[in-house]
Order: structure tokens, then C-alpha cells, then sequence
């Protein structure tokens, strides 16, 4: 899985900390189930799905910047109906 935009994203949230929840509660819906019965025991995404939200979002070489993963946690904490 490329984390390229972690950083990115870390820098952006500790000048923006009011979007911090928002996507926090975003990230947490995308989690893989039963995440804690394997390595790393962290609530990520599987990897086939991370790899098609990325390519569906940006396309194959498409970068997703902070300011619009920051606008689509928004969204979709907005839109959110079950899990």
C-alpha cells in the first residue's frame, strides 16, 4: 500500500486541527472487518479495496492532496448511513 500522502496529510491536519474528527471518524469507516485478528493490529483498509477507492478517486496516477481528502471526510461523514 503507497502512503506517499500521510505526511502530506499530517502536516495538513496539525495546521487545520478542527478536521482531525472528521477524518478520523471517515478513516475508522473504511477499516477492514476482524482488523484486529491480523498484523499490523491497526484498523486499515484492505489493501485491494485502498488500491480501488485510490484509482476510482484519482485514477492510476492521480495524487489526492490534503485539502481534499480533508473535503471528502467531510462528505462522507455527512452521507454516512450504517457501518
Amino acid at each position: 500500500m503507497r502512503r506517499w500522502w500521510v505526511p502530506r496529510l499530517g502536516r495538513y491536519l496539525l495546521r487545520h486541527p478542527r478536521e482531525i474528527p472528521g477524518v478520523v471518524r471517515a478513516a475508522w469507516r473504511l477499516r477492514r472487518e476482524g482488523w484486529w485478528r491480523h498484523r499490523p493490529w491497526l484498523p486499515l483498509p484492505s489493501e485491494a479495496y485502498w488500491e480501488f477507492r485510490m484509482t476510482t478517486v484519482n485514477g492510476d496516477d492521480g495524487r489526492l492532496d490534503p485539502e481534499a481528502i480533508a473535503a471528502v471526510a467531510k462528505w462522507s461523514n455527512r452521507q454516512h448511513v450504517g457501518k
